[in-house]
């Protein structure tokens, strides 16, 4: 399966792709290489395009471009090991079943919107899109839970929300330990 036939299916029938990929080997490493970093490609080149050259308020640099691209990048990939490793960790606890690949693959598949709404970052001000995309990005976890985790149904609903809030912890903590990063060594630079 290509890339774009994947992103068609969990973004126009998901139930259906969920099915087909609750059957696939889901190794990570090529979910990482083959969907993630390109996907994840999409919102870093469009923060830098619109961060470098568009701007908040007239606000504009390359520097600050490049400082967005990469905490897009970054939090990105790492966001979805860390946000894997925890809803695998919390698999027996509501009879799922423990396997880390069908966790990241979840959890990756599950963000497509997304990434593809990435693209609105040329434009920063409609970035308020990209978490409304983010949103059908949580129905997709939700429906997909059941097939590649193999959640029982009397504890999908409660293990979904302890992922929810699993997911939106990660999301605001690497960010902000990014930010801090990128931050504190721009600051440091202009000091010097």
């Amino acid at each position: 399966m290509t890339l774009v036939e994947r992103v068609k299916g969990i973004l126009g029938k998901p139930k259906e792709e969920w099915e087909k990929i609750s059957l696939e080997d889901n190794q990570q490493s090529a979910i990482l290489t083959g969907y993630l970093i390109p996907l994840a490609l999409i919102p870093a080149i469009a923060s830098f395009i619109g961060y470098s050259f568009i701007g908040v308020l007239g606000v504009h640099s390359l520097t600050l471009g490049l400082k967005h691209a990469v905490i897009s990048l970054v939090s990105t990939i790492i966001g979805a090991y860390i946000t894997a490793f925890i809803v695998d960790l919390l698999a027996p606890g509501f009879s799922a079943q423990k396997n880390f690949n069908r966790a990241f693959a979840l959890v990756v598949y599950a963000a497509t919107p997304q990434y593809v709404a990435g693209v609105l970052y040329i434009f920063p001000f409609l970035g308020i899109i990209v978490l409304l995309a983010a949103i059908y990005g949580l129905y997709l976890l939700y429906i997909g839970m059941k097939p590649m985790m193999k959640v029982s149904d009397d504890k999908h609903t409660i293990y979904f929300i302890i992922s929810l809030i699993v997911v939106i912890a990660v999301y605001f903590v690497v960010s902000a330990i990014l930010s801090a990063i990128f931050i504190g060594s721009m600051a440091m630079r202009g000091a010097l």
